[in-house]
């Protein structure tokens, strides 16, 4: 009796398991649900969301071709409204300022395409056939190849170079001395740039259009490639307009996944250009003035640094947040091919007209606050570069660190012990002396300054977000060992 009482409970306990089971399935398969409808609702936006990425998408444009007619007028005005709010009135003076003097606007504007399209496709040669360093980056979240590497082709800083020689000496034009075509002879001289600044807003404004061709390729692609596909956790939200703004593919390839678009549109077609187009600025002040001013040589040469700094240590992008972390949509080749060039050139545009004719003292004063920006700058980044290749390395090994639980290193003495952004700072401060060789007269090449300050901040407060992912309670006690963001206290 008893051994039969054991079986049947035993039976009977099966079978409450079962239901259990049963039970517990539907459970885990509804919290599941529950999590991955969560997961969905709680899709932490940026820039506002989907409102705010549409709104900066439309803005953005405008706010070039605006800040290319202020920089020519000298001051931020609405004075192209006043023959009427028609379309041709604003395309006249915003976006083709060149068309109402010719007599086929379709002509002109084909011929800037061409000029940003054959420039791009320049480049692209350039870092296709130069002799190169192949260099693997940073480890890539979904990326399973390689230990979650890529591998870049480095020869930026050649590019600059054999650039600025095409452009200075190498450009090939026929001329024909004898006046017959049998005797043409093919020369090499400079380079007609000081057209560049004949075709500025019309330039802008097809690069404009070319961006958004550009960037409906990039997000339509994303789809197609399957596993190939690396996609940015920031830019996967399910919202159309969203994803295309932030940027689906983290990495997308083309040229048997050889050509990285993103590496190579971050640092070769924008920022050369931007240099290209200071000296075309440079070159129209000459013919306007029969000379070069203080502020527009300190301009180029400025940011001629600047850009050359950039391609040298272009294995230091490989490990930046534009890389590793953000999507490659509007946002980024926006910015890296319409938004450099055109708005980063606007102290240089603005000095054409509007030269301030500053003192030796003046200048001498704004030269000293560019040493201390690029000093700390330079200096920040390098220090950070050189522990992250060796932390054995004798210019690095005196520093003192902070040993994460992710088995990385937090850097907390140095110019790192200083501040938590210290490069930020030299970062803003070098673009403020560009701002100040135009004098204080106006607002207009001040821009540069406002819009970095707000972009630095916004981007600081990107990066604290996600180290406080990354290292979790170890981050909170890194900010406690350094305290200040900028600016050390």
């Amino acid at each position: 009796m008893g051994k039969d009482n054991s079986t049947t409970i035993t039976a009977d306990n099966n079978k409450e398991s079962k239901k259990k089971t049963k039970n517990e399935v539907k459970k885990e398969s509804t919290s599941n649900e529950t999590t991955t409808s969560r997961e969905k609702k709680e899709f932490e936006y940026e820039f506002f969301g989907p409102i705010g990425a549409l709104g900066t998408t439309l803005m953005l444009p405008i706010v070039i071709l605006l800040l290319l007619y202020w920089s020519d007028v000298g001051s931020v005005t609405f004075d192209f409204l006043d023959g009427g709010t028609t379309w041709k009135n604003i395309f006249n003076k915003l976006i083709c300022p060149s068309c109402s003097q010719k007599s086929n606007t379709l002509d002109v504007l084909c011929n800037c395409t061409c000029v940003i399209i054959g420039w791009f496709g320049f480049q692209a040669l350039l870092e296709r056939f130069l002799p190169c360093e192949l260099v693997q980056g940073a480890p890539i979240k979904g990326n399973e190849k390689e230990n979650g590497r890529l591998w870049y082709r480095i020869n930026g800083h050649l590019a600059f170079w054999i650039t600025l020689l095409i452009t200075q000496v190498g450009w090939p034009v026929w001329n024909n001395n004898s006046g017959t075509s049998q005797q043409q002879l093919l020369q090499l001289t400079s380079a007609p740039i000081e057209l560049l600044y004949d075709y500025y807003a019309e330039l802008s404004f097809v690069t404009i259009v070319l961006c958004f061709l550009m960037s409906i390729y990039l997000y339509i692609s994303s789809f197609f490639g399957g596993k190939n596909k690396i996609l940015a956790d920031g830019g996967i939200s399910g919202n159309v307009v969203y994803d295309f703004f932030i940027g689906r593919e983290l990495n997308p390839r083309i040229w048997n996944n050889t050509f990285d678009l993103k590496e190579f549109c971050e640092l070769r077609p924008g920022l050369i250009g931007w240099m290209i187009l200071n000296a075309s600025c440079m070159i129209q002040q000459h013919r306007n003035l029969g000379y070069v001013s203080g502020s527009m040589m300190l301009i180029n040469i400025f940011q001629g640094i600047y850009v050359w700094d950039a391609l040298y240590q272009e294995r230091a992008i490989l490990t930046t947040m534009d890389i590793t972390q953000d999507g490659f949509g509007f946002m980024l080749c926006f910015g890296d091919l319409a938004w450099v060039p055109f708005t980063y050139s606007l102290q240089a545009k603005y000095l054409v007209k509007h030269d301030p004719n500053l003192s030796y003292i003046t200048l001498f004063c704004i030269i000293l606050l560019h040493i201390v920006g690029y000093s700390i700058f330079r200096g920040a980044n390098g220090q950070k570069d050189a522990f992250r290749r060796n932390p054995s390395d004798p210019s690095v090994a005196h520093l003192s660190f902070l040993q994460t639980k992710r088995g990385t290193k937090l850097l907390v003495s140095g110019y790192w012990g200083m501040a938590r952004k210290i490069n930020y700072t030299g970062d803003w401060l070098m673009g403020l002396s560009w701002c100040m060789v135009c004098g204080f007269d106006s607002i207009v090449p001040y821009f540069y300054a406002i819009y970095f300050a707000i972009l630095l901040i916004h981007r600081s407060e990107r990066d604290d977000a996600m180290c406080h992912n990354k290292y979790g309670d170890d981050w909170l006690t890194y900010k406690q060992m350094v305290p200040y963001r900028f600016i050390p206290g």
